[in-house]
């Protein structure tokens, strides 16, 4: 399939993209290449093949869920302008 210079210019425009005019003919093959791989993709038959999982049918192994560091809260709030009670405090923005 071949894609017009109007129709990547128009598309361009949608996208609010600009393009050197020496980069469209590179932007054109590239978008045809991608048109004929999902042609490609399209033309093959799968109405006879099952779904090999779906997701939520899946089970996810997941790992225990352990504390494996530890924080300095201390040392973290050094840098703060100002904490009180192991919290930061920030200025009220709602009244």
């Amino acid at each position: 399939m071949t894609i017009a210079r109007q129709d990547i210019e128009k598309l361009c425009g949608l996208a609010r993209i600009a393009l050197d005019p020496h980069q469209l003919p590179h932007v054109q093959q590239d978008l045809e290449r991608i048109i004929g791989m999902i042609d490609a993709i399209s033309s093959v038959p799968t109405t006879t093949i099952e779904p090999l999982a779906h997701p939520l049918d899946a089970i996810a192994r997941l790992r225990p869920d352990e504390v494996t560091e530890r924080v300095d809260r201390e040392l973290l709030q050094q840098s703060a302008p100002a904490t009180r009670d192991g919290l930061y405090l920030v200025p009220r923005v709602i009244e």
